[in-house]
Order: structure tokens, then sequence, then C-alpha cells
């Protein structure tokens, strides 16, 4: 079990991801699950995921974007983040821990 402290912060994070990510993309109807499953495909490392997510929120562009050109016939290109550079990284964090597999896989011992 966590302590008190890391399980706030992690409440937090969590909160904020809500706020920050999820609720826009419930709002508009793109899954965040599928557009993980898109860089993951594409790029294979959670760092170079990372890179590519942050220089999306930081300048989007649909050249930056993982979605297909045809994605933004339906959809306008997001704003640039407001949030600063450690936010956006925390919250980029947050992100790929919520839909990354490899955290969630258990292996169980042999009998």
């Amino acid at each position: 079990m966590l302590p008190f402290s890391l399980w706030s912060a992690q409440e937090d994070i969590q909160s904020r991801l809500e706020q920050e990510c999820f609720r826009c993309h419930e709002k508009q109807k793109i899954p965040s699950e599928a557009i993980y499953r898109r860089y993951l495909l594409k790029y294979s490392s959670r760092e170079t995921i990372r890179r590519k997510i942050f220089g999306y929120l930081s300048h989007p562009s649909a050249q930056r974007s993982i979605m297909p050109p045809q994605f933004f016939n339906k959809f306008a290109i997001k704003a640039p983040s407001d949030l600063d550079e450690k936010q956006l990284h925390e919250l980029i964090d947050a992100y790929i821990a919520h839909f990354d597999i490899a955290g969630k896989l258990r292996i169980l011992p042999q009998e």
C-alpha cells in the first residue's frame, strides 16, 4: 500500500489528467486509448512517445499529429497547451502510465 502522500499525489495527477486531457477527448468522442495505441505502434519506445506528444501539445499541427490527415476534416487542430513544461511532462508521463500495458502485466511464478 502507498503512503498517504504518494497516494494523494497519484490522485491529484489522475484528477488533472482527467480534467486536462480525457474530458476533452470524451466530449469529442476521440478515444484516448486508441490514440495511445497509435503512438505505441508508430514509435514503440516510451521516451519517443513522450517527446512526440510533448512536441504536438506544445506546437500542434497536422504534420506533428499521430492522426491521419482526414482526421482534421472532422476535428480542428488543438490549441497549444497553456500548461508549463513541467506540468505538461507530468501529465504526459501520467497519460503513458495510464495506458501502458507493461506496468499492468503480472507474471505468476511457476509452481
